[in-house]
């Protein structure tokens, strides 16, 4: 990626699909080049925390509300130490910032960060386009001095895809921190990172759980070097196909009966750990505003999603693994896709959406509050040798 700061909101900028479809507006934040997997998020809310979700990586995100900016930019709700996505689409940006706790201007914030993006464009028809023909290598050039536009596309086409993608330890911390617990401590949380969003640890924190975050590399001996009562495997970017080696750590966490839990990425490696495959969606799941059922008690929350792969385990039976009987405790109902799994003879569950609520509604998160429960039931002296 190539950028520059200056004359942003007037340097033309052009958005080009690998299929060849060319979308044409203004450019937003920095202007140069980028390259990313075209993806649509449907949040109305919470731009701030999609822009700096680790997630994200690679992926040029196009916002399907209209109007984005209003709330400008603060120092509160980042989920990570930077801006994350390739790039940034939307159609119709806020001229000025209105509210009590902006620091800045969206725009400036991504000129400042050096995230190119573009405005002005139908992001309806693009939207429609990515659900009809799925997820898609795209690129966004801008400037007074653009190439042709088959010379944008060739170049659109060399870009990496997302499928075989190993991204997790690219976003994930280098070094082990710890978050304290708030209030008493209860619990000691070994929290693998694959791309770890800021509010995950503080939700457990808030539930009286010290949390040592250890990068994506972290082996089965750093895990229980903290003495753990539980064990999280967090979101994060690319193929899951991939992660061979979270699944192998999982996996010896599994054979020793800790309790266990995961989100997205991490609901991902406990299917693979669980001999269940995954499988790229045609546009994935995105947005704060997707219904999920609770198939272990009928309830139906609105839930965060950042997703573009999928376990692919049975909706219909309990399934024999090597670690017991699994079954599918969550599903979306949009498409039936499988949105967490559990294990029936071990305490280990994971989920495919965000359930620390940032952004996004608060439906799930007693999920956390089960995760204690685990904890509560399954004490550390308990635990498989």
């Amino acid at each position: 990626m190539t950028t520059s700061t200056r004359g942003a909101s007037k340097a033309p900028a052009v958005l080009v699909l690998e299929d060849g479809r060319i979308f044409r507006g203004r450019a937003y934040g920095a202007v140069g080049v980028t390259f990313g997997e075209a993806v649509f998020s449907t949040g109305m809310t919470g731009y701030q925390e999609t822009l700096t979700d680790p997630s994200y990586h690679r992926q040029v995100v196009v916002m399907t509300a209209p109007h984005i900016g209003n709330t400008g930019v603060n120092d509160e709700d980042p989920e990570s130490g930077r801006i994350w996505v390739a790039g940034y689409v939307v159609r119709d940006p806020a001229r000025v910032p209105s509210n009590w706790r902006s620091r800045r201007s969206l725009d400036d914030e991504l000129r400042k960060q050096g995230v190119v993006g573009i405005s002005g464009i139908d992001t309806r028809a693009l939207t429609r386009h990515l659900r009809e023909r799925g997820a898609m290598r795209v690129g966004i050039f801008s400037g007074n001095a653009l190439p042709d536009d088959g010379t944008m596309l060739a170049e659109v086409r060399q870009a990496p895809e997302m499928t075989g993608a190993d991204l997790s330890a690219e976003v994930a911390t280098k070094e082990a921190y710890v978050v304290p617990a708030i209030g008493t401590k209860k619990y000691t949380v070994a929290a693998v990172d694959l791309g770890i969003k800021g509010m995950t640890p503080h939700r457990m924190a808030e539930r009286g759980i010290e949390v040592h975050v250890l990068p994506a590399t972290a082996t089965v001996e750093d895990v229980y070097a903290v003495n753990p009562d539980g064990v999280f495997f967090s979101n994060g970017p690319g193929d899951p196909a991939t992660a061979d080696h979270p699944v192998a750590v999982m996996q010896a966490v599994l054979e020793r009966g800790t309790p266990l839990f995961g989100i997205c990425f991490g609901n991902q490696i406990l299917g693979r750990a669980l001999g269940f495959g995954t499988y790229k969606l045609k546009y994935g799941h995105r947005g704060i505003n997707q219904p999920v059922q609770d198939r272990t008690t009928g309830k139906v929350e609105v839930t965060a999603h950042n997703h573009g792969f999928a376990v692919d385990a049975p909706l219909d039976k309990v399934s024999e693994t090597p670690y017991g009987r699994a079954e599918v405790s969550h599903v979306c109902l949009n498409d039936q896709v499988v949105e967490g799994l559990q294990l029936l003879d071990r305490p280990a569950f994971s989920v495919q959406y965000h359930p620390e609520a940032a952004a996004g509604p608060h439906d799930a998160a007693y999920l956390f509050d089960r995760f204690t429960s685990l904890m509560d039931t399954v004490p550390m002296e308990g635990q498989r040798a």
